[in-house]
């Protein structure tokens, strides 16, 4: 009796698993039916990148609005969308703290802007504006010179403060120099910003 209930357990058992087996594809779970036609998958990566380039716009539009901290938001959440900080998401953070008056923050990051390898002549140039901010004349006039330079002369934000910079440099002692300074901050693509030399 024991021998035929361990025989007929053992075909339940067989047959339960067999059952199963056909149901299921060895990589995938379940399988479709062969003439079933599967949609092809979304590009989670595609989609991550392209909202973190809508993210970084929407960070350079509200700079441009005054709205520096919504900015940074933003731009962290373009960070966190791309995977890493590259220079545009680093000149742009480093731009809005500039605005905010967080000099150390903002220097550490266009500094890292900078380094990078895709670095535009917009970061250089607004690494130079923040070294004029802290009165640090000729390391700016440098990097303005290399944002000059590889703007091929045709950004004329940056001539003019490339100008300016080079004006106070040479003329250190004469107040009204100082006075009359405006440096602009340089977004990529379209607007400029201004922001006045301290006294």
């Amino acid at each position: 009796m024991k021998t035929t209930q361990r025989s007929a357990w053992r075909r339940v058992t067989f047959v339960s698993l067999m059952i199963g087996l056909a149901a299921c594809d060895s990589t995938s779970g379940f399988s479709a039916p062969e003439e079933q036609v599967l949609a092809p998958g979304v590009d989670l990566d595609a989609e991550a990148r392209n909202e973190g380039a809508d993210t970084v716009e929407v960070g350079h539009r509200l700079i441009s609005a005054g709205e520096y901290e919504l900015a940074i938001r933003s731009f962290n959440r373009a960070a966190l969308n791309r995977g890493r900080l590259d220079a545009e998401i680093l000149s742009g953070l480093g731009t809005a703290n500039l605005a905010l008056g967080r000099l150390g923050q903002a220097e550490t990051l266009l500094r890292r802007a900078v380094a990078q390898d895709d670095a535009q002549p917009v970061d250089f140039n607004n690494l130079g504006v923040l070294l004029m901010e802290q009165d640090k004349t000729n390391e700016a006039v440098q990097y303005f010179r290399r944002a000059f330079a590889l703007s091929n002369g045709e950004n004329i934000a940056i001539r003019d403060n490339l100008r300016l910079a080079l004006a106070k440099s040479e003329n250190s002692v004469t107040p009204e120099v100082q006075k009359s300074s405006e440096y602009k901050l340089v977004r990529r693509g379209r607007s400029d910003f201004v922001i006045r030399a301290t006294p």
